[in-house]
């Protein structure tokens, strides 16, 4: 099932400029995403590029290789700034990782030294906590926030694509959960140990989720993203 945009809502991001961290993973399909909604999608390598953005996007892609190539394009840092400073910052799947603040089981390098995060997300997540990639699974969920898409019969699940996705196992003060994986619902119960797992979560102007909207033509997550911009959600 996909939830193609309205004529309203494929304008609603008109006027804004969004940009996608673009130094690996699916970060084409979220340009595409922002630009359905009728924003300028821009791909982010460069600090100077994180200056003339309204939001971005951390796509979907290897939370450690985003965390390295960061460092590597010398743009960790600056978009440390920026969140701090308020940037709304949409995280999906790794982005969710790179966005919280705490890993429960992060990766090591050779000499040891932790995976590191953007930050931001008073969360701690748990990298691949789905299972591995044949363990990928579809489901659908009651997701907060989506009032704005609601019809004569209330606002439709958001059908979700789970791709070795983490979870949340904690969330801070001020930290909002959108949208929880019921053991009832998912294709594979073993792993969730019968306990509904955290799978989307805002605070502020941080929004992220561990699943891929932008692959099954589900554009709610954006539309809510770019109304988190407008300071209309």
């Amino acid at each position: 099932m996909t939830n193609p945009l309205s004529d309203a809502s494929s304008r609603v991001g008109s006027g804004l400029r969004i940009g996608v961290l673009a130094l690996q993973g699916d970060f084409r399909e979220h340009i595409h995403a922002v630009e359905a909604a009728g924003a300028v999608g821009v791909g982010i390598r460069r600090p100077s590029e994180l200056d003339d953005i309204d939001g971005l996007i951390i796509p979907g892609g290897e939370s450690t290789t985003i965390d390295k190539l960061s460092r590597i394009f010398e743009v960790r840092d600056p978009l440390r700034k920026r969140i701090a400073e308020g940037l709304p910052v949409y995280g999906s799947c790794a982005g969710m990782i790179l966005l919280a603040n705490e890993i429960a089981d992060p990766s090591t390098d050779l000499d040891g030294n932790p995976q590191q995060t953007f930050g931001g997300l008073d969360i701690t997540v748990r990298r691949n906590a789905f299972g591995r990639q044949r363990e990928s699974f579809e489901t659908d969920l009651d997701f907060k926030g989506l009032e704005f898409s609601a019809g004569e019969s209330g606002v439709d699940p958001v059908h979700a694509v789970f791709i070795r996705g983490p979870w949340v196992e904690r969330v801070g003060p001020g930290v909002e959960v959108l949208a929880q994986v019921d053991p009832d619902h998912a294709s594979h119960t073993a792993t969730l140990h019968g306990v509904a797992r955290i799978v989307a979560v805002r605070s502020g102007q941080l929004l992220a989720t561990s699943f891929h909207p932008e692959v099954t033509g589900e554009k709610r997550v954006h539309e809510l993203f770019i109304r988190m911009i407008r300071g209309e959600a």
